[in-house]
């Protein structure tokens, strides 16, 4: 698979999940203090984005 969620813990203990699409890091959250949270943010993530705008800035 070229992309993917990874879920990891910060050198502050809180769990971020980043967005990986062939080895690159396209971007990642806000820190969340619990795995749960980061799951949740996957999963908003994944049922927002088809929808989310696109604007252009100059």
């Amino acid at each position: 698979m070229a992309h993917k969620f990874e879920i990891y813990k910060d050198k502050a203990g809180e769990f971020r999940v980043r967005f990986k699409y062939n080895s690159e890091t396209i971007f990642s959250t806000e820190g969340y203090a619990s795995k749960s949270g980061a799951k949740d943010a996957i999963e908003s993530i994944k049922k927002y984005v088809p929808a989310a705008e696109v604007t252009e800035v100059e």
